[in-house]
């Protein structure tokens, strides 16, 4: 990917549909989010690397970088 890498994503609650503006962690995935609203505790869906992939408006870095992550 050529191009800056973006590093906020906004997540959203996949139970109350809760969005927050959220930084990504650039040296690791992450695979839990507590809702702030909700307290729901969500993972990344089937075949995604964390939950910024699978809830939110951007992909990871890795994922901008060169298409993997760190599965």
């Amino acid at each position: 990917m050529s191009g800056k890498v973006i590093l906020t994503s906004e997540l959203t609650c996949p139970e109350c549909g809760y969005v927050k503006p959220e930084q990504m962690p650039t040296d690791s995935c992450q695979w839990f989010y507590e809702c702030e609203s909700c307290k729901a505790l969500f993972k990344p869906l089937k075949g995604d690397c964390c939950v910024f992939c699978s809830y939110g408006t951007v992909p990871c870095p890795p994922i901008q970088i060169d298409g993997s992550c760190c599965k």
